[in-house]
């Protein structure tokens, strides 16, 4: 500790006296917290003794401050005392208030506020002791002569040591947080965003200079007015203002773009930004505005480049708004540097701009309004409501979390993802170009035994009619193909393996799809045989036996009779003609793989729905090369395209990504028929014709047709449990070359479950039933009752649980029978 002026005589002996009376320690050192986000650091306090002369109470500060380890000096006369002032701007200044004769304490304080460095510091007053029947007197002398707060005489150490804390953990930090106001002023006053902030009520207290050249408006038109009375524009809503006040009122920030009209009269746009800051209790208590002009307003501000951005609330557009949580600001797209970031902040505006109304949208502003006068366990829960509505996977389930569930994971992971991790392991083998090539051809070559045309694919100029008479033994497989027992495993042996062409030509004839299509018999055989003849032979489960498979099970659903009395002729044809080509030339991998591949159908379709959608391009394709294949040649144009957008949306339906999609979308359109049976067991009466009317309407029809065919693809688990193994087997060996593959070139592993060597089939095929199978039978035989299907699924689950069962004890036997024998010879 030093002296200013006329040092306290005797002051180092005293010291030396009272350091032998009293443990010293430091216990200020400098210290950081928080203000906010910011990190501040409080220094170590400095402390200015201004007294006269010597006696108990300077005394008394000076050892507080020495026993705390501030650093403190002493003036004893008002010269020394401002001199020492301004060579060390210290953070309290003491001055002796009891004694006027020796120093002017008020004009000390007067002095001491008029230079700049006293913006933050804190001047207090030593005051005399007054007797107890004595009115004290007023403070409010004090505080108009600039003093902070005063102290009664007290030389007590003990006393003078908690007011010197009490400051530097109140006041001090309290100053010590305004003076980081002034960095923040500072960056508000030099951004290029326009800035305002308002009181709950909306009372101007603060805008920045980018804000005034916006609007042509000064701080000083607008500092304690209502935002709400400035001039409206008139492009917004006049009920904007309240449509904004209801989201932020919630503590919700609102984005959406603006209209504002200048001082002048012009309008701007803008892209805004409103957050609300939570005071006391969680009530509001300010509004912050952040503005972006977009770039239709860039003639005007160069016009008006002197003046800035107004944010406004009654400038937003109802509707147009996003809503985040708190704290959700994307600070990125608040920076207003750099080309590309003004760019995009141009697009993001023009889509604010839009009126387009969604029924989602709609959805969330009933939500909003609902929210409005219900109390706050309601408010909270459809909070939680909107929070789910805004996902982008509304249908995908959440994935099982406890490490039992590891296979439905990565069968969901697998199955469900548009695409893996594309970078390929560091420990993965080089795998030549060359490989990588004659693999793409070998998946993509069609069936060993067919004649090549145009990019690998067979066309139409090698068809024959050796197909025209039907051999017996196939003439008595297919003869069985309108029961769900059909072999159609069976049906591949006899036809060696031209299950699909037979099996479609009878199901057409039934269905009578040559006569719909206005074609020959000999048209559909020549396109049967060129679509069976692009399904890959080599595959052990995506074949024309799978498609085959899946004819069936369409042709059989098409026959319910609740499925027939609300679907038409057409949907009818388009539904077989979509089970026959669904998988047409599938590679055997998943579009997963294809996509981590670099495949070139990944590249041509985006890395979304590729398989799906190479196999509805190539039908297509296929199809329209020759007229002598060619089934849609005599259709009407309109005919044409209605049936054509019918095949291209049921194969799209087969893509696994939107499995839960559509089956909850047809779940929500079954509760019809479950509401319209409820009535008919209270009533008695039947209503077929309101049922099939009210499932009838265009989207419902194509919910429907999408389960056709989606419970026609997956429908093996529901077969006879021969033909449910059999399936089982191969497109687990599938799975498996597709593992090896991804092995061997070094990609990632999608499902790595099918690895050869430790695949449990029964633990895969139940892990699928959970997941995917039994919510999705359940909700098709509660619309269209097919017990058949449901006793065949419950059989199977049960005898591949059994399997699995056997397999969990065989694995334990084999473990304790190796545990047995280490134990043995470690013995």
């Amino acid at each position: 500790m030093t002296t200013c002026g006329i040092c306290l005589q005797g002051i180092f002996s005293a010291k030396k006296k009272y350091q032998q009376e009293f443990s010293t320690s430091d216990f200020s050192i400098d210290s950081e917290f928080n203000f906010g986000p910011m990190r501040l650091k409080q220094h170590t306090m400095m402390v200015l003794l201004v007294f006269g002369r010597e006696d108990a109470q300077s005394d008394g500060f000076w050892w507080a401050a020495d026993r705390a380890g501030y650093k403190c000096n002493i003036a004893r006369h008002a010269e020394g005392a401002l001199e020492c002032y301004l060579d060390r701007h210290h953070d309290v200044v003491i001055i002796d208030h009891r004694h006027s004769k020796s120093i002017d304490a008020e004009a000390l304080c007067r002095s001491i506020r008029a230079t700049k460095a006293s913006k933050h510091t804190i001047i207090i007053a030593v005051t005399k002791k007054h007797a107890g029947d004595k009115e004290e007197p007023s403070i409010l002398p004090l505080l108009n002569a600039g003093f902070n707060r005063r102290f009664i005489e007290n030389h007590n150490v003990g006393s003078c040591l908690n007011e010197l804390m009490s400051i530097e953990h109140g006041e001090l930090r309290a100053h010590l947080k305004l003076r980081a106001c002034d960095a923040l002023f500072t960056a508000l006053d030099n951004t290029s965003d326009g800035i305002e902030i308002t009181s709950k009520e909306h009372i101007v207290q603060y805008v920045n200079p980018s804000y005034e050249k916006m609007t042509g408006y000064t701080i000083e038109d607008l500092l304690g007015k209502n935002i709400r009375d400035l001039p409206k524009s008139e492009k917004n809503y006049p009920d904007i203002l309240d449509s904004i006040h209801n989201q932020i009122r919630k503590g919700k920030h609102w984005e959406g773009t603006i209209h504002t009209r200048r001082k002048t009269g012009e309008n701007i746009s803008n892209l805004c930004q409103v957050v609300p800051v939570e005071g006391p209790a969680g009530k509001m208590r300010h509004y912050v505005t952040i503005r972006k002009p977009m770039s239709e307003n860039n003639e005007i501000q160069n016009k008006y480049k002197d003046v800035e951005i107004s944010t406004d609330l009654q400038n937003y557009l109802p509707g147009e708004y996003k809503i985040f949580r708190k704290g959700s600001i994307d600070i990125r797209s608040l920076s207003s540097d750099g080309i590309h970031s003004g760019r995009r902040r141009d697009s993001l505006a023009k889509i604010h701009a839009m009126t387009i109304e969604a029924p989602i949208t709609q959805v969330i502003n009933i939500i909003n309004s609902a929210q409005e006068n219900s109390p706050l366990t309601v408010v909270q829960a459809l909070d939680k409501v909107l929070e789910i509505l805004r996902t982008t996977e509304l249908y995908s389930p959440n994935q099982p979390s406890n490490d039992d569930d590891q296979m439905k994971k990565e069968y969901v992971g697998g199955l469900m993802s548009t695409s893996q991790v594309s970078l390929r392991s560091s420990h993965s083998q080089t795998v030549s170009p060359r490989d990588e090539t004659n693999s793409f051809k070998r998946r993509f070559s069609g069936n060993d035994v067919h004649h090549q045309g145009h990019r690998g694919h067979t066309t139409c100029s090698h068809i024959s009619n050796a197909i025209s008479h039907v051999p017996s033994e196939i003439q008595a497989v297919i003869d069985s193909e309108a029961t769900w027992d059909f072999d159609v495993i069976q049906l591949e042996k006899v036809s060696l393996k031209r299950p699909l062409v037979y099996l479609g030509m009878k199901i057409f004839r039934r269905f009578g799809v040559a006569e719909f299509l206005g074609t020959s018999e000999t048209t559909l055989r020549n396109w049967f045989q060129l679509i069976e003849s692009n399904y890959h032979a080599t595959n052990s489960y995506h074949n024309s036996t799978h498609a085959a498979d899946v004819l069936q099970a369409t042709a059989y659903f098409l026959d319910r009779e609740k499925v027939k009395d609300i679907i038409d002729q057409m949907d009818q044809v388009a539904s077989l003609i979509a089970a026959v080509v669904h998988d047409l030339d599938h590679p055997g991998r998943t579009n997963s793989f294809l996509i981590n591949e670099g495949n070139s159908l990944a590249l041509l379709y985006n890395d979304t729905a590729v398989l799906e959608s190479h196999h509805s391009a190539m039908t297509f394709q296929l199809t329209g090369k020759d007229d002598r294949v060619n089934i849609f040649k005599n259709l009407e144009r309109e005919s044409f395209q209605a049936i054509r957008l019918i095949i291209i949306d049921m194969v799209m339906a087969t893509e696994m990504t939107k499995h839960f999609e559509h089956l909850s979308k047809f779940v929500n359109c079954t509760k019809i028929v479950a509401k319209c049976e409820e009535e008919e067991s209270l009533t008695g009466i039947s209503t077929p014709d309101t049922l099939s009317l009210a499932l009838s309407t265009p989207e419902n029809r194509t919910l429907i047709r999408r389960m056709v065919i989606k419970c026609a693809d997956i429908s093996n688990p529901t077969r006879p449990l021969n033909l449910c193994k059999d399936w089982a087997i191969r497109i687990a060996n599938e799975y498996f070359q597709q593992t090896d593959e991804e092995k061997r070139l070094g990609l990632p592993v999608v499902m790595p479950i099918f690895d050869r060597k430790t695949c449990s089939l029964p633990k895969s095929q139940t892990s699928f039933y959970d997941i995917f199978i039994h919510d999705m039978f359940d909700a098709w035989d509660a619309f269209c009752d097919v017990p058949d299907l449901m006793g065949h699924l419950q059989h199977n689950y049960s005898y591949w649980k059994d399997e699995e069962l056997k397999e969990q004890e065989r694995k334990t036997e084999v473990e304790s029978i190796v545990s047995d024998v280490v134990g043995s010879r470690e013995q």
